[in-house]
């Protein structure tokens, strides 16, 4: 998005006087479809909104009008009373921004929907198992492309009991009804009653409703203007972390927006998700928590707006960090309490916390901070649900340390009809080879690329099977040790083994390359996870035979 497009000059009366306001729509190509935009004398919003004046005034968005993202700008600059709306959609970045925005929205269709995690030639063939009785058992799936992260978080049976349905079956590839909004495609099985119950055939064991606040601000930008830092609770703010999660979630409409990563304003790089500026610039950990020196090169400045609403300025652009946003391991939900085992609700701020470590150094955190996601159905271990921690993995890989950012693998230079543009569709590079591994590794042919790929990824899904397969025997085990009586000192004991041996192997099937982004890594820690699971089976039947002398 560096390079600005033609601008159209128009005109528009405003109090009795004719004043010259630049609207960014190409003239080459024209609007996109049902975008619209009124435009403003600019001077009458600078009179309140100076914060903004700074920010705009010499950005490539110098010459872009308030009235192109904000409906009714007209109306609240005669009359401050009536305010103005924030455009939300993708469609008014697009104006100008044709062929990121037409990449961000298309399907790719060779990322498969609905692919469960935990069937036998996904990921996790066991991971109900060593899972239960975790929100998590009732749909893990695959990821798809990004424009579907609203509906699908909306849809998953672990997050709203089954309440949104799609409206068809149809509807489930339709990328353009899901940018326009997520109603487009959903429907609301609005309960008759007010305790919001399972609608058959859906039953706690077959959907929960786990979703919360937090879930939001991955999914969507749409909260961006409603929202305190960190979820807390303001009077000027509509939604916080304890709100009621239906309310707001049938409030949002689109997937997270380009202004997720790029400044409306300045055009500078960006941040908006709470926790990471928190453990960024609060915290103090840095923006590369292993590298102190690129830290020091990268940085996060924290800007405040109205003392409730934060977002983070880069310095310079940095795909990894703006992927950071969601692509990380975080906690978003109630967590067991370490001490008690009781529930520490979402009135507490560690529901919204990015632990900011890689897979060694994330169970001393936790821990220091005193909670696990949920105690294990058989064996009662206090366990972490690992989320998505891609951007933790890539530190310190080979990759990493030779410069590569996301971007370069996800989203790289592509040409269309004779311009060059970033491609926004955030896809896997083994779906693009040539813009992608072949630009570095010109010696190999796409084929031998993808055998690299598939090298990699084919040890490490060993090895999580491998890991499976111990913490499977470990729980067996445990449930016999239980029956024959082991006592409990000793049972305590073994669930140390089950903790951190369910790391080590969970962060992997929640972290979606398969290893690739760091295979060393990969197999350092589920060789660990596979050795202690081993470990505490061995325990217990060193338990057993004291126990029963055989």
């Amino acid at each position: 998005m560096r390079s600005m497009p033609r601008l159209r000059l128009g005109f528009v009366l405003l109090g009795g006087a004719m004043v010259i306001v630049l609207g960014a729509l190409l003239l080459s190509r024209g609007p996109l479809p049902g975008v619209q935009a009124q435009p403003v004398e600019e001077s009458l919003c600078y009179a309140c909104h100076k914060e903004i004046r700074e920010m705009k005034e010499g950005s490539k968005h110098a010459g872009v009008n308030c009235g192109i993202c904000h409906t009714g700008a007209l109306e609240h600059a005669r009359t401050p009373s009536q305010k103005p709306l924030t455009k939300m959609d993708h469609a008014t970045c697009g104006q100008c921004h044709r062929d990121q925005y037409e990449s961000f929205v298309a399907n790719n269709l060779q990322s498969k929907p609905k692919v469960e995690k935990a069937t036998t030639t996904s990921r996790s063939p066991l991971f109900d198992a060593l899972m239960m009785p975790h929100p998590f058992t009732r749909e893990h799936a695959e990821p798809r492309s990004h424009i579907f992260a609203l509906v699908d978080h909306l849809l998953v049976d672990r997050a709203y009991g089954g309440r949104f349905q799609l409206k068809d079956w149809k509807l489930i590839s339709d990328a353009k009804a899901a940018e326009k909004s997520a109603w487009e495609v959903l429907k609301d099985l609005e309960p008759t009653t007010s305790d919001q119950k399972i609608f058959p055939p859906y039953t706690p064991r077959t959907a929960a409703t786990a979703a919360n606040p937090v879930c939001m601000t991955c999914k969507t930008t749409d909260w961006i203007l409603d929202w305190a830092y960190m979820g807390n609770k303001n009077p000027k703010a509509q939604w916080d972390r304890t709100a009621k999660v239906v309310e707001m979630a049938r409030a949002m409409n689109h997937t997270f927006a380009c202004f997720a990563c790029h400044d409306p304003h300045s055009t500078q790089p960006r941040v908006v998700r709470d926790a990471l500026i928190n453990a960024v610039v609060d915290r103090g950990e840095g923006t590369y928590p292993y590298d102190k020196e690129k830290s020091k090169r990268v940085t996060i400045t924290k800007v405040t707006f109205r003392d409730y609403r934060v977002i983070g300025i880069l310095n310079k652009p940095d795909s990894t960090l703006m992927c950071a946003q969601c692509h990380v391991e975080y906690n978003c939900n109630p967590v067991r309490d370490l001490k008690t085992g009781e529930l520490i609700g979402m009135a507490d701020v560690r529901t919204n916390e990015f632990q900011w470590r890689n897979v060694f150094d994330y169970d001393a955190w936790v821990e220091k901070q005193g909670y696990r996601d949920f105690i294990h159905e058989k064996t009662g271990a206090f366990l972490s649900k690992i989320q998505h921690p891609e951007v933790e993995t890539f530190w310190g890989s080979k990759h990493e340390r030779a410069g590569v950012e996301c971007k370069d693998c996800h989203m790289p230079k592509v040409v269309k009809d004779g311009r060059q543009f970033t491609w926004h569709g955030q896809q896997s590079a083994k779906y693009m080879k040539r813009e992608t591994c072949i630009r570095c590794h010109s010696y190999w042919t796409e084929e031998e690329a993808q055998y690299q790929i598939e090298a990699i990824q084919n040890y490490i899904r060993g090895k999580m099977r491998k890991a499976e397969f111990w913490l499977a025997k470990f729980i067996e085990t445990y449930e016999r040790a239980k029956d024959l009586g082991v006592p409990d000192a000793a049972l305590a004991e073994a669930r140390k083994f089950h903790t951190k041996a369910h790391t080590k192997w969970e962060w992997w099937t929640a972290e979606n390359s398969d290893g690739f982004h760091n295979p060393d890594q990969a197999k350092a820690a589920l060789l660990e996870a596979i050795q202690t699971a081993i470990d505490g089976v061995n325990f217990l039947e060193s338990e057993i035979k004291k126990k029963t002398g055989r």
